[in-house]
């Protein structure tokens, strides 16, 4: 049961954390291009979904598909600003946020997907606008995270936020077709 558990929690593997000497430019415009089609290919995966299987966890213990959606919004903003932050500061501690309580405020619960599908193609557009315009040493500008204190890069970060936006998006594609959604 626990492979089956991990696997539910990890259908794309757990994130690799690549250092940034590792990310060539090649590798760095695949998440780019991950991140410039998540928002399309979120939007395909629920257009289908009714509102109890928009409702419906993911895994035992996990959040609604809707909640998904909107939780890629909320981390995402929140990417674009640490994007933001680092390159526009010296190694600044970003902050950090309870991704867990903000999937239960009544924006969660009371807003339509569709209202976060719309940010999320314009939040990807603006973040992806942002990113191609980065030359190598924004690149390698830097922040902190207060949790870990670990240093992140924000070749890392892009890394690390192509994998997120496809680990969700493959919860929602398992659900459908343990479900036999079409």
């Amino acid at each position: 049961m626990e492979i089956d558990l991990e696997q539910l929690k990890y259908p794309t593997g757990r994130m690799p954390s690549p250092a940034p000497e590792e990310i060539s430019a090649s590798a760095l415009r695949g998440y780019i291009n991950d991140i410039r089609y998540l928002p399309s290919l979120v939007e395909i995966v629920v257009q289908s979904l009714d509102a109890p299987q928009l409702a419906t966890p993911y895994r035992p213990g996990g959040w609604t598909v809707a909640q998904v959606v909107h939780h890629l919004v909320d981390s995402h903003t929140n990417a674009l600003t640490r994007f933001k932050w680092a390159l526009t500061e010296d190694n600044p501690t970003i902050k950090a946020y309870n991704e867990t309580a903000w999937a239960e405020l009544p924006d969660v619960a009371k807003t339509p997907i569709n209202i976060s599908l719309t940010l999320l193609h314009a939040l990807h557009t603006r973040w992806v606008n942002l990113m191609e315009g980065l030359t190598e040493e924004q690149w390698e500008r830097t922040f902190v995270h207060p949790e870990s204190g670990k240093t992140f890069a924000l070749k890392t970060v892009a890394a690390n936020y192509a994998w997120h936006g496809k680990h969700h998006l493959a919860h929602i594609e398992r659900l459908k077709e343990r479900n036999n959604w079409q």
